[in-house]
């Protein structure tokens, strides 16, 4: 039989559980979805160049007002496992990117001026890609975590333009965007990165005479992400055929990419620094 002791130990328990599970509800309602301090950060140092096809950091000036910066990665590293459970897989997938590109700024600043290129900062055993210096959802995280694990390692994983996305703060490497990535928008804003990234010549272009397509090493890096399905794509072809106006393809051009009669070779990477 239960004693009233045990009702009231009961009712307490009850009582605490819901205003923990209602604490968490709003503070996952109360983080900035918008990222607009990021965005004001981005707008104010990063720039695109004439094409609109890739973009600088001004590492100068964002040094300068690293504060900012600064102030928006303690704000991600505030959000807990619990609360980021509670966004929408949009929500979680912007504030995964929007993460791993802002953190790469600050770590890039813990050097800068003194380095050339983001391999700088790891040595021959070392890649800067695997430190751990991330604060994030109560763990200590690096790069590879949350772009290899908590993005493409997610069951949510479904979508390679992420790739398009994610900035490594170099030349080779798609456009860092002058604003954050907002769930609302994210499905248009992964669209233009990609359309943006596949116009730049300097790293995707066909060569007519040869009938060859030129593609970054992207492609050929996470060239199992570009083959799982996305917009029907099996194959690295086949996704790029989505695109084939921003890599300058003709129709007779695409028909023949689809049947696999036109040869894929890979650009070099750029490994230099994105700075203005």
């Amino acid at each position: 039989m239960i004693t009233a002791a045990q009702i009231r130990s009961l009712v307490l328990v009850s009582l605490s559980l819901l205003l923990s599970l209602t604490n968490v509800a709003h503070a996952a309602d109360t983080f900035d979805q918008s990222h607009k301090s990021f965005t004001e950060v981005l707008a104010s140092h990063v720039h695109w160049n004439a094409s609109g096809t890739a973009s600088s950091v001004d590492y100068v000036g964002l040094h300068a007002d690293h504060a900012a910066l600064d102030q928006y990665t303690a704000n991600l590293s505030q959000v807990t496992q619990a609360q980021f459970d509670q966004f929408s897989k949009l929500e979680r997938r912007a504030f995964l990117i929007n993460a791993y590109n802002a953190f790469t700024l600050q770590l890039i600043l813990t050097k800068y001026p003194d380095l050339s290129s983001i391999k700088d900062l790891g040595s021959l055993f070392s890649s800067p890609w695997k430190k751990a210096f991330v604060p994030l959802l109560g763990q200590t995280r690096s790069l590879d975590d949350i772009e290899q694990v908590m993005l493409r390692g997610s069951k949510e994983y479904d979508d390679p333009r992420i790739h398009f996305a994610v900035n490594c703060a170099s030349i080779g490497c798609p456009a860092l965007r002058p604003e954050a990535f907002v769930a609302a928008r994210l499905d248009a804003q992964l669209l233009d990165q990609t359309q943006r990234f596949l116009r730049d010549r300097t790293r995707n272009r066909y060569d007519s005479k040869s009938e060859t397509l030129e593609l970054s090493m992207i492609f050929k890096w996470y060239s199992g992400d570009f083959e799982r399905g996305f917009l029907g794509a099996k194959s690295v072809s086949e996704f790029v055929a989505n695109y084939a106006g921003s890599v300058g393809m003709t129709s007779q051009q695409l028909t023949k990419l689809k049947s696999g009669e036109i040869e894929i070779e890979y650009t070099d990477y750029n490994w230099q620094l994105n700075k203005q």
